[in-house]
């Protein structure tokens, strides 16, 4: 099969969640033999085409004529920005369109339903149960084909690392939590923290003696350049539909400190430590309880056993499953 991805950006220039989830839902489809690619929508530092875990990627500068990959393509994947535009062509060709849900916006329901989806994935049984609200509100709405929820894929193996000594956040921004990152460093100066800048948004990235800033990771290095050097890790997010960073955090036996939104209540489940983000005696009390040896094992423990209870190896065969029956 030809499978053709329209996506804005891609790592390793783009290191966000939902770039490494789609990384690891088209290695599969790429191991299995099906051409892969992807096209850029938005111009980037990449000027030629690159191979990345072995996929094909093709900037937007070095080729003019994505229709034409969609004309020979057996199945269209889209998601985020690139829904409405991808939509319209599979229209135009008559070719199966696959829509990977990332957040649970409106805008994001809206443009899988504008008609022609084949197959929307979600993230999370909490996005699913949204989209049925959305359907609900929205009965004119068209409803995707079939839909199956992935849960982002995250290879334990490819992160699991000893642990070593630092409070860490991905990504700083406020709403991730930069401002949680910098009131915890002001508060327990012994405590050496690593803040490491984002793909997107404005970074608080404070200058402190206990502060190391760590620049914007590649995927690929996150298990050698963050995780070896992390004890705990803060996701304090206003929003996470499912939270990436901290289900690879588990795979090194790491404790997770987060906002229990629905999507990190989700993922983490009996391994999160949860506090509300606004509450930073709360978290420097978590941190300083996970200082003794006794607790932490027993965090740790509980991270390993979420990290065995995500293994994606059901996902990726349902997933790849549904979309070879696409071009049947």
């Amino acid at each position: 099969m030809k499978i053709v991805a329209r996506v804005h950006a891609f790592p390793p220039e783009h290191n966000a969640g939902a770039e490494h989830m789609l990384v690891s839902m088209l290695r599969p489809l790429v191991e299995r033999g099906h051409d892969v690619s992807v096209w850029l929508s938005r111009y980037g530092q990449a000027h030629k085409e690159y191979e990345y875990r072995g996929i094909k990627v093709i900037p937007l500068e070095s080729r003019l004529d994505f229709s034409s990959a969609v004309r020979r393509a057996d199945v269209l994947l889209a998601h985020l920005e690139t829904v409405p535009s991808t939509a319209s062509l599979a229209r135009g060709y008559g070719k199966p369109l696959v829509v990977v849900c990332h957040n649970t916006h409106r805008p994001t329901f809206r443009d899988m339903a504008a008609g022609g989806t084949a197959l929307a994935v979600y993230n999370s049984r909490w996005m699913e149960a949204e989209a049925e609200v959305f359907f609900a509100e929205y009965p004119k709405s068209i409803r995707p084909a079939s839909s199956l929820i992935v849960r982002p894929p995250v290879f334990a193996g490819e992160y699991a690392t000893k642990p070593g000594k630092a409070v860490t956040l991905v990504n700083c921004n406020p709403e991730k939590g930069g401002k949680v990152l910098r009131a915890l460093a002001e508060r327990m100066p012994e405590q050496e923290f690593l803040a490491v800048r984002g793909a997107y948004g404005e970074q608080i990235l404070p200058d402190l003696p206990n502060v190391e800033i760590v620049e914007h990771v590649d995927g690929q290095d996150m298990r050698e350049k963050v995780y070896a050097r992390t004890r705990v890790l803060l996701m304090p997010s206003s929003y996470e539909s499912w939270g990436r960073a901290g289900v690879e955090a588990l795979a090194s036996g790491i404790p997770v400190l987060a906002h229990p939104t629905p999507g990190l209540c989700e993922s983490l489940g009996e391994a999160g430590i949860f506090v509300d983000r606004q509450d930073i005696n709360g978290y420097e009390a978590v941190l300083r309880k996970l200082a003794t040896a006794a607790e932490y094992r027993l965090a740790s423990k509980r991270a390993k056993a979420r990290s065995a209870e995500l293994d994606p190896a059901e996902d990726l065969a349902a997933w790849c499953s549904a979309v070879e029956s696409l071009a049947r």
